[in-house]
């Protein structure tokens, strides 16, 4: 029965996250599926191995022993891991594809740590992400990083890094922008299909902002051309905005060149994805490569 480890790994990633939900999003499986392999192991043992708390899920004194076991053979996998990347043919080339935002943005800041960890070189394919998921399944890359979740049952989806989608402006603006504000600026916008953008539209309809009566004075496919465009406009009068990751304008927001603000009701926040094959599951090269992009998120 625990020869398969995967109910072992689900069981102390439920204690990490002190939640079944969470559990969930981070192994990329259903919550019943969650619950399940629980009730499993319990099953199996005869015995209570987690119980509910205002705090969260917490082990039983059965389930702190169990998680004791369960580190154990944790440790001994990573070893045999390492052994067997070892024997990995060292001039494989391992692909990514990924979301224009992640591959312009991201990457660029962990491809010598990924190619360090895995002893390979690396190639980054940039697309959008459905097309980074299309390319995944027709096996023209090895992973799929990704800004919005387009779900395909042959694939595992990991949540690893949270992103906040920000109004930016080469003026200084205010850090809480109600309707008001949002009315008066001039907008760059992205186009329809944009993922930025339809996010950003539902959380502005959950607060009764209509943005279809925003004054916008052009509509772009590319981000760049959206933050070149605001960082152009005149810095005096009514100020030139848009909508960005908060990650793609970060360098221009350490130097003061842009300004971002958030609406107020709350910020817009949403996960950006690691994507593999099903088939991959249990490939050594594979779990690598997502333990290291996870220890840097």
């Amino acid at each position: 029965m625990l020869n398969d480890f995967t109910k072992l790994e689900t069981f102390a990633i439920v204690i990490k996250e002190k939640s079944f939900s969470k559990a969930s999003s981070k192994l990329g499986i259903s919550q019943p599926a969650v619950t399940q392999q629980i009730k499993f192991i319990e099953e199996y043992l005869g015995v209570q191995v987690l119980q509910r708390r205002k705090s969260g899920i917490k082990p039983t004194k059965e389930g702190v022993e169990l998680l004791k076991i369960v580190q154990k053979i944790q440790k001994s996998l990573i070893s045999a891991e390492k052994d067997l990347l070892k024997i990995i043919n060292k001039e494989i080339l391992f692909v990514f594809s990924t979301s224009y935002m992640i591959g312009n943005y991201i990457m660029p800041t962990m491809i010598q740590t990924v190619r360090e960890q895995i002893k390979n070189e690396v190639m980054v394919n940039v697309s959008y992400s459905t097309e980074a998921i299309d390319d995944l399944i027709e096996k023209k890359s090895d992973m799929a990083l990704i800004e919005s979740p387009i779900f395909k049952d042959d694939v595992i989806y990991r949540e690893w890094l949270e992103d906040e989608i920000v109004v930016f402006s080469n003026q200084k603006i205010p850090k809480k922008l109600d309707e008001n504000h949002l009315l008066q600026y001039l907008w760059v916008c992205r186009e329809e299909a944009s993922h930025i953008r339809q996010l950003f539209k539902t959380s502005l309809d959950k607060l009764d902002i209509n943005c279809d009566s925003f004054t916008k004075i052009s509509e772009s496919t590319s981000a760049t051309a959206i933050v070149q465009t605001v960082l152009h406009a005149p810095k005096d009068g009514v100020p030139t905005v848009s909508i960005a990751s908060r990650k793609s304008i970060l360098d221009e927001l350490e130097n003061g060149r842009l300004y971002e603000a958030s609406i107020k009701g709350g910020k817009i926040k949403r996960s950006l994805y690691i994507a593999y094959l099903k088939e991959r599951k249990n490939d050594p090269y594979i779990d690598n490569v997502v333990n290291c992009l996870l220890s840097m998120s």
